[in-house]
């Protein structure tokens, strides 16, 4: 018997989550239409971002995962998975968002999804009652303790305070999470705050960590990943293990390049820094950019590039029209899609 009851672990095994690059999959409609999803888009891109090196996330903020029913998501699941599948991708893990406004309903959405295919799952804050939570560490350790022990896959935390109403966990109560709960596979940080990676990291990457907090699938360690692309390189130095990032949907291969590069600069190859350092202020001033444009900015992009896309669900607007070329025209961007091209087809460090 381990210090926090590994052994009991009974669950199936998942494919494995490493360190890299993960998107948050928009979510595809029917072109025209804001009620129908068209799945054969979102099989059409899983496959793609696969191709060239990044695992996809289900159902999270990009994927409007509020505004979809239970079926939906499971449906949303079921396709991912058989795309993956029949195009050699059977090896790629999919986490999917089961975040809600209840313990009782976030765990429903935890079996459902797991038994649809999810790998993982990750959950934001119920942000409904934040005036009592945000302050309250008790209940929001409660809830992660309670829906990490019950969920049959292992379990992300998805701290992102624009869209839990403003609770923010800080890292003190993350790693007491990270200790307590072994079936917690992983945070993504879209805070935004280097200082919390830093320090969640350090506490994961001591040494120690593994040996007496393992977790309950070996093929799920503890990842802290960021929310946006803008700081990969920093984060590989501070022990982080990349990012689920919306940039990623729009330039994967220039994202994982990125993410190889850093690791290289980090931990092998320091002369890779400069080379590095590069690619990286061409992505952080497009991650900016394009994040100011939203989801329906991603959606655009999606579509002009990929003939994919659409508009997002009511009540999300659309982005203007003008607003969509000056995106598409902005110097930042065009960067980007030429950096893109560019490492399309080299192979891997």
């Amino acid at each position: 018997m381990t210090s926090n009851g590994v052994s009991s672990y009974s669950s199936r095994t998942t494919r494995s989550l490493t360190p890299g690059i993960f998107a948050p999959i928009p979510l595809f409609f029917v072109q025209g239409v804001r009620t129908s999803v068209y799945l054969r888009s979102i099989e059409l891109h899983v496959v793609r971002l696969a191709g060239a090196g990044v695992r996809p996330l289900l159902a999270g903020t990009m994927g409007e995962g509020i505004h979809l029913t239970h079926g939906e998501r499971t449906t949303l699941v079921r396709s991912a998975r058989n795309a993956l599948d029949g195009a050699g991708f059977s090896h790629i893990p999919i986490i999917v968002g089961t975040g809600s406004g209840s313990t009782r309903e976030t765990i429903v959405l935890c079996e459902e999804v797991a038994a649809a295919g999810a790998d993982a799952v990750i959950v934001i804050p119920p942000g409904y009652f934040a005036g009592v939570l945000s302050s309250h560490r008790r209940a929001l350790k409660a809830f992660y303790v309670e829906v990490a022990e019950r969920c049959p896959v292992p379990v992300l935390i998805y701290n992102y305070p624009g869209a839990s109403a403003g609770i923010d966990l800080d890292s003190d109560l993350v790693v007491d999470l990270a200790t307590s709960c072994p079936n917690l596979s992983g945070i993504k940080l879209t805070c935004g705050s280097v200082g919390k990676l830093t320090r969640i990291a350090a506490a994961v990457a001591d040494p120690a960590f593994d040996k007496l907090y393992p977790r309950k699938n070996p093929n799920a360690p503890f990842l802290v990943l960021g929310g946006y692309a803008d700081f990969l390189t920093s984060s590989a130095f501070a022990h982080g293990h990349g990012a689920i990032t919306g940039l990623a949907n729009i330039a994967p291969h220039a994202l994982v390049k990125l993410f190889e590069l850093s690791e290289a600069a980090a931990t092998r190859d320091p002369s890779r820094l400069p080379e590095a350092q590069q690619l990286q202020g061409i992505i952080a001033r497009a991650d900016f950019t394009i994040a100011k444009a939203s989801i329906s900015g991603t959606k655009f992009l999606t579509e002009r590039l990929f003939g994919y896309g659409g508009l997002p669900r009511k009540p999300l607007p659309p982005i203007d029209p003008e607003d969509a070329e000056r995106l598409w025209k902005h110097p930042h961007v065009q960067e980007l899609l030429k950096t893109e091209l560019e490492f399309s087809d080299e192979q891997p460090l």
